[in-house]
């Protein structure tokens, strides 16, 4: 769901990018800036990156008690709802860096236009999510060095958006369990005779 959710959000993106830039080549790579060993990511000149910086569980979301009632019935798990913490990152060099400020600057635009994906402004959504909800999250200067530090690289021109709400619902059922009924009691009467 995670992967649907991202994947949604940099299409939608990049299809804003390429209708503005009138281009065709891809500018939003969903990719991380460096490999698990070390080493930079490869193809990733003059893009867009969007990564997941952290991952949180929504402690606000409340469930619907019917729902909840039916889940428990059922003897599933309650959905566990996630926001993302994704950092957008213009990765341009050699004096590019003017480049990279605009990029920033439209993706930046496209979402404070577009804060929420739902189904009805953005069909291709996949069906199991609901929404999708954009904010900017501000960092202080001491919060973005330690970020940047967390990621081993250099700084470069960036926005982070926490992404609400994605939602994992698991589909085993781990037992059926009956509801309770009212107890079905009878009253019978004697019928007697009366002297």
């Amino acid at each position: 769901m995670i992967e649907a959710a991202l994947s949604h959000v940099a299409l939608e993106l990049d299809r804003h990018l390429k209708r503005k830039l009138g281009e065709s080549e891809g500018r939003v790579v969903l990719s991380p800036l460096f490999e698990q060993d070390g080493t930079v990511t490869a193809r990733i000149d003059n893009k867009l990156l969007m990564f997941v910086v952290n991952i949180e569980k929504d402690s606000v979301a409340r469930g619907n008690g019917s729902r909840d009632s039916e889940l428990t019935q059922r003897g599933s798990t309650r959905p566990l709802h996630l926001n993302l913490h994704v950092l957008v990152a213009a990765n341009f060099a050699n004096g590019n860096y003017a480049e990279a400020l605009r990029f920033i600057s439209d993706a930046a635009s496209f979402f404070q236009r577009q804060p929420v994906m739902t189904s009805t402004n953005s069909p291709d959504l996949d069906p199991r999510i609901q929404r999708l909800t954009l904010d900017i999250e501000n960092l202080s200067i001491s919060q973005l060095s330690n970020l940047w530090s967390i990621l081993g690289g250099r700084y470069l021109p960036s926005i982070l958006y926490k992404i609400r709400m994605i939602t994992l619902e698991s589909a085993d059922v781990l037992r059926e369990v009956q509801p309770i009924r009212e107890p079905a009691t009878t009253v019978s009467t004697r019928s007697g005779t009366a002297e």
